[in-house]
């Protein structure tokens, strides 16, 4: 695969300063004003200021400058523009709007993390010790910027830019609404979805287990009980714990663990999931915020001025 993660994203809304305290709080490491780093990705989350809370850019790492060629290539045969530097691509989603950049960059080096030990039916893999969990004091650190969800009026014309033209693979897809596309070994690092309007759903971090699911989730919501979303519960598509909390802006952020991962595209098959499924395995119901966020009245009725 040319592309070999998702780098980082840029994300708008109208309060910097105040959304940043959210991120700060959810674990992210502030390494300027609305600039933020995970445990082992990098700066990987950037806050700008918009009038409407929405996805600005969004980057990709490639290998190579041959990768940027044949990006360069796709894009200009799907009659995209395209500037090109020596290591790096710029190109923009036009129905979404989203600036999208190609870099040269290594490859992410992820620390191995020793599997939880699990007690079972006959499997004692703790016999006479406490759960590990008990004894963490620590706050909840994402390790990595997992994957990014927007909501677009031509799902199949902003599925078609990223995959024909940037290269990402199509995982699995709920037929006529959604498809989970992936730019590194992870099931889904963007899901586009076939909404009344271009909204930010929610970006996703990684963390090392469940455990850190709920601990991560609980500190966030000991003093802001309001930001819950959703979860605890586990997805179906992608097979990963999931926890939903709310920022400031009415962007949700997701912690999660335990996400399928497609190593050999040959051995994956892609698959359509109708109901249910197609939004969780057990937790919980989606509430319909989750499914529609209270805000999106307002972006409709023109508080996404053009220009924002």
């Amino acid at each position: 695969m040319a592309l070999h993660r998702l780098k980082s994203l840029t994300v708008g809304v109208p309060d910097v300063a105040g959304t940043s305290g959210y991120y700060a709080d959810f674990g992210l490491t502030q390494l300027a004003p609305g600039r933020f780093a995970t445990v082992e990705g990098g700066e990987q989350f950037v806050l700008a200021h918009s009038r409407v809370r929405r996805l600005l850019g969004l980057t990709v790492a490639v290998d190579d400058a041959d990768d940027l060629g044949r990006i360069a290539a796709n894009l200009d045969r799907l009659g995209f523009p395209v500037q090109r530097e020596a290591d790096t691509l710029h190109a923009r989603e036009p129905i979404a709007d989203i600036a999208v950049e190609a870099v040269v960059a290594p490859r992410l080096v992820r620390t191995p993390v020793p599997a939880t030990p699990y007690n079972g039916p006959g499997r004692l893999d703790r016999a006479n010790t406490r759960a590990p969990v008990l004894s963490r004091t620590g706050p909840v650190r994402p390790l990595a910027l997992g994957h990014v969800v927007i909501g677009t009026v031509e799902q199949e014309s902003t599925q078609r830019f990223f995959t024909d033209g940037i290269g990402f693979k199509v995982s699995d897809v709920v037929p006529g609404r959604a498809a989970f596309l992936r730019c590194s070994t992870d099931h889904h690092n963007l899901l586009v979805q076939q909404a009344p309007l271009n909204f930010l759903h929610h970006t996703s971090w990684q963390v090392s287990d469940v455990d850190e699911v709920g601990r991560g989730a609980m500190g966030m919501l000991a003093e802001h009980p309001e930001r819950h979303v959703w979860g605890l519960g586990r997805h179906h598509i992608g097979s990963n714990f999931f926890w939903y909390i709310k920022d400031p802006a009415g962007n949700f952020a997701e912690y999660y663990s335990d996400m399928d991962a497609i190593v050999d595209d040959q051995l994956w098959t892609p698959r359509s999931f109708e109901g249910m499924r197609s939004l969780y395995e057990w937790g919980p119901p989606p509430p319909p915020s989750f499914i529609n966020p209270e805000d999106l009245a307002a972006h409709m009725t023109g508080a996404h001025a053009e220009g924002s």
